[in-house]
């Protein structure tokens, strides 16, 4: 079959930034309460007149411009959120016509937080069967929307941003090697947003009730990662083949730094993880992409080095991908930062 893997990526982040200084008053804690339990020292939140689609748009042309491809070119766009601009349009069709990708099929897609990983799950199927497919996968969310300002545990770690990567066919030997995904709809009541979906529609009682804001039973929910990651992780590398030690570089899912230390100790990883997580927060479907983007942009990748992924988020939704890094350098200079919105 044809060898599928990321041709570019770019990433775009608000440009207010909330330090934790801005907050910490609010709840009565120091700054380093918030670093010492979640590893988050900024966020960044979207203007009033930002959104979804916007954050989406700057990522998609930074990806297209370094990999020198025309927006006509890509034949499917993929918008991985849970908190699209609107219920109806798709934010994907906003998003292909302000780029002019005009021969794409758009689509949302939402599984939470590991939306991109089902998403690159999908275009690595389209192109499989067409090397002359292009797909574009944005990871993006909003979350700064959705948070009870009086709910110390979701201020302290969600914030805005979205990344995106190309993907389409590369070398034989290069690109995604596997992927693993899974759901468990039993652990689904754990983490969510209770209102303003059909189920509990917008009224007056939903708001005084505070139920449009994002519910999270923080414990429960690093419980179920930290139980059930490690053995997704270790399917997917059986499968593969692969030892856990000849891995050069573990990108995870951005959601709270004590968690994800303690999950590369289970995995038993000894390369070099990344995180932006204290820069940017947990981003939702953003988080693993800006990542990607973030070590890329930086150097860090070289073509084939060994890259293992690893998503979770509301649903509750799990992913594990595997791949041979096959973006080349950017090749120019670039400032450490991603692309701000405004």
């Amino acid at each position: 079959m044809t060898a599928v893997g990321i041709l570019s990526m770019g990433a775009c982040v608000p440009k207010d930034e909330i330090r934790n200084e801005d907050i910490a008053d609010r709840f009565g804690v120091t700054p380093d309460w918030f670093v010492q339990r979640t590893g988050v020292r900024t966020r960044r939140y979207a203007a009033p007149d930002e959104a979804v689609s916007d954050l989406s748009i700057r990522a998609a042309e930074q990806a297209l411009e370094r990999a020198g491809v025309s927006p006509d070119r890509v034949t499917h766009l993929i918008v991985a959120t849970s908190t699209p601009d609107a219920p109806l349009p798709p934010t994907s069709c906003l998003v292909q016509e302000a780029i002019g990708a005009r021969n794409t099929a758009a689509f949302d897609l939402n599984a939470s937080c590991n939306g991109f990983l089902h998403g690159v799950a999908l275009a690595r199927n389209l192109v499989r069967g067409n090397p002359d497919e292009l797909v574009l996968v944005i990871g993006a969310d909003v979350y700064s929307r959705f948070l009870d300002p009086k709910h110390r545990g979701t201020i302290a770690l969600f914030g805005d941003g979205a990344g995106a990567a190309l993907i389409g066919a590369v070398p034989d030997g290069l690109g995604l090697q596997d992927i693993e995904l899974r759901s468990h709809g039993e652990a689904a009541s754990i983490l969510g947003i209770d209102a303003g979906g059909s189920r509990l529609p917008a009224t007056p009682a939903t708001l005084i009730g505070r139920k449009h804001f994002v519910r999270m039973d923080g414990k429960a929910v690093a419980q179920f990662v930290l139980g059930e990651v490690p053995g997704l992780v270790a399917r997917l590398l059986d499968r593969a083949g692969v030892d856990p030690a000849t891995i050069d570089h573990f990108v995870p899912h951005q959601a709270n730094g004590v968690v994800i230390e303690e999950l590369v100790r289970r995995v038993g990883f000894t390369g070099r993880t990344h995180l932006t997580l204290d820069r940017y927060g947990n981003l939702g479907s953003g988080s693993m992409p800006v990542t990607l983007e973030d070590a890329w942009r930086r150097g860090a990748f070289a073509v084939g080095d060994l890259v293992l992924l690893a998503g979770f988020g509301s649903g509750m939704n799990l992913g594990a991908g595997l791949l041979r890094w096959s973006a080349p350098p950017i090749g120019v200079a670039e400032t450490s930062d991603p692309k701000e919105s405004r």
